[in-house]
């Protein structure tokens, strides 16, 4: 660390938008333009226990390294569920909150966490996050749907890896829906086809995208999330404001696309994706009706419409959910990084990860014998 200079910011704003998006690359949500739009509509701040603290190192004067990082007053929001870790850690009379999290809030998509360009910043980075733990009797640090190329760094500099599912599907070039049925087997390509046909007799879909989408189709959209919010959790006010979409549809409108359903001129679906040259990201959605396989047109199906039409490789559709397979989504393996400050609790944790990680090997090739693909 002697060559660099460590620094905590409160806002994004402390650092140059040309900067940020320099080292960050292509992830979307890890621009300076998602995560300022998180921070300047109040989704993520002290009071909604999401209390910024970006990380900084500098060299010459110069920043060459990021991450974004947040001081955690719980663990909502994470889609890596380590609440049974807290319990665990206050039972026996520790402190586990607060945590400090690199990660893209509300955002279940592997992507960039150590923003820099080789690997010396980036072990410097992990260096001060343990070291800011350290210093502060912080009970550790969790990064979030790391990339696949940063594993080995993170894990050598001192990081337990633990490994999730999600379930994604993949483009081998097809040229429409068919295309990518004639793959399934005879009875999963019927049952596909009649899920499709009972929806199309009731529903009718439309792909607003970029420029297309106004603040009228978010509200509609936003109406759609909220009321999801409430049934399924007991909660009206999603993690995402309304002010959210507003910003950006301002600024990152461009990777956006809405997919709506409508039954009778009215909207009954909603599904709000974002994608770069490569993958389609499915996020938030709702409905107003209660249909059966009205889940699966508006998120899974039209998303795999959205990605042949538009040679996208890869639909990425959220976490959990092994209804995908069936309808063509494959698992694969997703990863964390976790630091723990105490050594009894690192090697509990230890021999935690150790046995999830053979129950996730095992389980991923009974997971594989239940995709609707032909044999061979």
């Amino acid at each position: 660390m002697t060559d660099f200079t460590s620094k905590i910011h409160n806002s994004i704003h402390e650092i140059d938008r040309s900067v940020w998006n320099t080292l960050n690359g292509e992830s979307i949500f890890t621009s300076f333009e998602y995560l300022s739009a998180l921070e300047d509509t109040k989704c993520v701040g002290v009071e909604t226990g999401w209390q910024i603290a970006h990380l900084s190192l500098s060299k010459n004067g110069q920043i060459v390294g990021l991450m974004p990082l947040y001081l955690k007053y719980h663990s909502q929001g994470e889609y890596i569920f380590d609440q049974g870790w807290a319990k665990a850690y206050e039972d026996a009379g520790g402190r586990y909150y607060p945590k400090l999290l690199s990660a893209s809030p509300f955002t279940p998509v592997v992507g960039n966490r150590l923003l820099a360009q080789d690997d010396s910043t980036k072990s410097a980075l992990l260096l001060a996050l343990r070291q800011i733990c350290q210093t502060n009797h912080i009970s550790g640090a969790h990064i979030n749907f790391i990339n696949n190329q940063d594993i080995n760094i993170i894990k050598s500099n001192g990081f337990m890896i633990r490994q999730d599912l999600q379930y994604w599907w993949l483009n081998d070039n097809f040229t429409n829906f068919d295309d990518f049925l004639a793959t399934t087997t005879a009875s999963r390509r019927k049952t596909i086809k009649r899920e499709r046909r009972e929806i199309a007799e009731r529903v009718q879909f439309q792909t607003i995208q970029g420029s297309e989408i106004t603040e009228a189709h978010l509200d509609v959209l936003y109406g759609f999330i909220s009321d999801t919010y409430e049934r399924k959790w007991g909660r009206g006010v999603p993690y995402l404001t309304r002010e959210f979409f507003t910003r950006i549809r301002e600024t990152i409108a461009d990777k956006m696309v809405i997919i709506f359903g409508k039954s009778d001129s009215e909207y009954v679906s909603g599904a709000i994706n974002f994608y770069s040259s490569d993958t389609l990201y499915g996020r938030q959605w709702g409905c107003n009706i209660d249909l059966p396989f009205l889940h699966f047109e508006t998120c899974y199906y039209q998303a795999i419409d959205f990605a042949i039409r538009n040679k996208i490789h890869k639909v990425e559709a959220g976490t959990q959910g092994e209804h995908k397979i069936s309808r063509g989504y494959r698992p694969h393996k997703t990863y964390s990084g976790h630091f723990i400050a105490n050594d009894s609790f690192k090697q509990a944790i230890g021999d935690f990860l150790l046995h999830e990680t053979t129950e996730i090997d095992a389980i991923i090739p009974e997971l594989n014998e239940k995709l609707p693909f032909k044999k061979g």
